[in-house]
């Protein structure tokens, strides 16, 4: 079992930055494949960056390559997303989600465990 709390939401201005943080609660977290995804209101959960169980592999949806970072301590059961020259379009509330058979982990499907997501509002 895995629990999965977020944070480091907020409301920002266009081009600025957030550090979103997950904590993750479970021995087992490093064998976890670690994804953040976003939805925004009346639009479907989409991914945005995933990171493999020893950090050394990570997948982004092209919206935002270049723009954010997927990292995780292991030591520390923490996954982050950092996130730079933030635009309108990125504003939703973003989840965490742990998947322990995931494969590239672009998919929802793919992952367990899911946190209550944070807010992100980005103003023009």
């Amino acid at each position: 079992q895995v629990q999965l709390v977020e944070s480091g939401g907020g409301l920002v201005q266009a081009g600025g930055s957030l550090r979103l943080t997950c904590a993750a609660s479970g021995r087992t977290f490093s064998s976890y494949t670690m994804g953040w995804f976003r939805q925004a209101p009346g639009k479907e959960r989409e991914f945005v960056a995933a990171i493999s169980w020893a950090g050394g592999i990570t997948y982004y949806a092209g919206s935002v390559k270049g723009r954010f970072t997927i990292s995780r301590d292991n030591a520390k059961n923490t996954v982050y997303l950092q996130m730079t020259s933030l635009k309108p379009e990125d504003t939703a509330v973003y989840y965490c989600a742990a998947g322990l058979a995931a494969g590239a982990g672009r998919t929802p499907n793919e992952y367990d465990y899911w946190g209550q997501g944070t807010q992100v509002t980005v103003s023009s």
